[in-house]
């Protein structure tokens, strides 16, 4: 049974989808040059909607995914170098945040750009909490100083390596040093044993905080909030974190107190080139 559907009509018989499928599941019919599928198809399709998106002539559909139903790229939307430079160079790690809050509207925008991202196998095995309330990101950050309390006890020369210290005491002057004030956390967990899940899961918080450059916010990635769930039960557990999963990232979302007018210079690339 072939799986794919070909509009006969429209197909100009190039053969781009079996040339772009990275699971080489299309092949091009030897008799009649149309696409067909390959009997593993099933088996092997990864679900990346590739040979549907890259047909010029919208001639292909699968059974889950048409290109009436896939956004059209719009050419004068795109960026020109120069422009994507600066916007990647000067995003900034924000840590100075206003008191406001972000419309939830806002955040699920967030979510929904986040799972864009690539991911292995095209798996998307991202879970996500969100903290919405900045009295709940504070009382969660608090429980993350409760936990640097008890290392500090145990093993405080280690503590002192990872900084515990001057997070503690930080705290207790009044400055929040593990979600910097921000008014939301975003934590994206996956089951422990997929073997890609802290890569999958970078990649997708990085485009959350690419996005939320571009609308505005500021983003910064939490550290030692991501760190301490995995190594501290009563945060997992508060977190309602599956006993199955780990946390692979956090991050604190709001809007930026401060404007950065220039871009530090940063280190050229270390390269050996072959």
């Amino acid at each position: 049974m072939n799986l794919i559907t070909v509009d006969r009509e429209k197909c100009n018989q190039d053969g781009i989808c079996a040339d772009e499928c990275p699971a080489r599941i299309i092949r091009m019919d030897e008799k009649e040059g149309y696409s067909i599928s390959t009997p593993d198809f099933e088996d092997f399709c990864l679900k990346c909607g590739h040979c549907v998106s890259v047909c010029p002539t919208e001639a292909l559909r699968l059974d889950w995914l048409g290109p009436e139903t896939c956004p059209t790229i719009e050419k004068e939307l795109g960026m020109k170098p120069e422009q994507a430079e600066q916007f990647l160079r000067g995003r900034r790690s924000i840590r100075t945040f206003k008191e406001k809050t972000a419309p939830r509207e806002v955040l699920e925008k967030l979510l929904e750009i986040a799972c864009s991202a690539p991911s292995a196998k095209n798996l998307q095995p991202w879970h996500w909490i969100v903290v919405q309330e900045p009295a709940e990101v504070r009382r969660l950050a608090a429980m993350v100083v409760d936990a640097m309390r008890m290392f500090l006890r145990a093993s405080p020369e280690e503590a002192g390596t990872r900084g515990f210290p001057r997070v503690v005491a930080s705290w207790d002057e009044g400055y929040d040093r593990i979600c910097r004030g921000a008014p939301h956390l975003i934590v994206v967990h996956a089951d422990k044993n997929w073997a890609f899940g802290a890569e999958d899961s970078a990649l997708a918080l990085s485009l959350i905080d690419l996005y939320a450059t571009s609308i505005g916010l500021g983003a910064c990635w939490a550290g030692y909030f991501y760190k301490t769930v995995n190594a501290y039960p009563p945060l997992s557990e508060d977190l309602g974190l599956p006993a199955d999963h780990l946390a692979f990232g956090a991050m604190m979302i709001g809007y930026p107190k401060f404007n950065y007018p220039r871009i530090p210079v940063r280190n050229r690339p270390r390269v050996v080139w072959k």
